[in-house]
Order: structure tokens, then sequence, then C-alpha cells
């Protein structure tokens, strides 16, 4: 296993993170959060610090579950996701390097989420809403930034209607090659290209595997 990229990363109290879910979460300890966290990770895991270098000839893992939704969903469904449900998606995500999710580590942020909706019209009963994630990695050289965004985009198109636009990005200033992995992670063909290596898909489902 590579060392470890943040040794000493800041750490959140699971119970003080801001949820809608049942208040068993927030009841929850914090070191009971994180051993559970733990005992769901694998002993040992490879640590994919390029993402987009995928080895051709491998069958896709990724699919999206949104496009088995049906595009007549009820209105008002899609008017209640709003930052709040956003956050409670993607920050019960486990960070690729420590047994603590991407909320702990203040790396999903609620104030750093933006959802927009569009407004229906005689033409157009469905218009597309608009889902902006901005991520902030633990340290600034984190070369596991690209994985994290992956695990975020993935987990939003596997959960939201097909009509959301997903938009996930590094927040400004606190990357030194934010303007690389921005254009990685919102570039639908290497994203997709990505998610058919299948040791990435493992990384990205370990991850996955804490979400409520």
């Amino acid at each position: 296993m590579s060392d470890i990229i943040n040794a000493n990363p800041t750490i959140l109290n699971a119970s003080d993170l801001p949820t809608r879910h049942s208040e068993s979460r927030k009841k929850q300890s914090s070191s009971a959060y994180i051993a559970d966290s733990i005992s769901r990770l694998p002993s040992s895991k490879t640590l994919l610090h390029d993402p987009f270098a995928t080895t051709p000839g491998e069958d896709s893992a990724y699919s999206s579950g949104a496009s088995d939704q049906d595009d007549n969903e009820d209105e008002a469904a899609i008017d209640d996701i709003d930052e709040q449900e956003i956050y409670d998606l993607i920050s019960t995500i486990s960070d690729p390097e420590h047994p603590l999710s991407l909320g702990e580590l203040a790396v999903i942020n609620l104030p750093h989420i933006h959802v927009t909706h569009g407004t229906p019209t005689p033409t157009n009963l469905h218009p597309m809403s608009h889902v902006l994630v901005e991520i902030t990695p633990t340290i600034n050289h984190c070369s596991l930034a690209t994985v994290i965004g992956l695990g975020v985009r993935v987990r939003l198109e596997q959960a939201l209607p097909p009509r959301f636009r997903i938009d996930v990005r590094i927040r400004e200033g606190t990357h030194q090659s934010t303007d690389q992995v921005n254009k990685q992670l919102n570039d639908k063909e290497r994203v997709a290209a990505a998610c058919e290596n299948e040791t990435l898909m493992g990384v990205l489902s370990n991850m996955l595997a804490t979400c409520k």
C-alpha cells in the first residue's frame, strides 16, 4: 500500500455534521462510526492516483441508476431535493485513504453545494435541474482528488433522477491542479472510460459502501 498522503487530516465529529436523516446517526458516537467504516473497508487496497488511465477492453462496471427512473416523476419530489438532501447523499462516502467519511474530513461541506431547479413552462413541464458540488481536498497536492470527485459523481448519478445535471468541481484555491482535475471530472467520455476500469470501480464501491 502506498504511503499515506495526509497523515494528520482535520477531522469533524460525525454527530455534529448537518443531516436530515434520522437522529440515530447523530446519536452515534464518532468512534463507533469510525469503527463501522473500518469494518466496511478492505484491509488493503490500491489507491488509483490516475483513475483516467484505463485499460482497454475491460467490461464496464458502471451504470447509472438514474437511467431507470420514470421520466414522469412527481414534480414535488424533485423540488424537495435541495442542498441538504445532496449533502446527506454524499457526506457519508468513505475517503479512499482514511477510514473516515468525506463529511468528517470536511471534503464535502454543505455551504459548497448548490442546487437550482428550472421553472416549468407550458412547452417544458420538466425542465433540467442543476447540482454543483465543490470539493475541498485535505491538502492542496492530494493525488486522490480525482478519485474522490469520481466517487461523488457516481453516487449522485446513481441516486438522482435523470433530469439533474451534475457538476463536480474542486473548490477554487484548494488544489494545485484545480483546472486539470475539474476538466477530467466533467468530461463525460473520460468519466465513462475511467468507470470501465475494474480496479477503480472496486475502490469506488468501497467508498460508496458506507453511504446511508
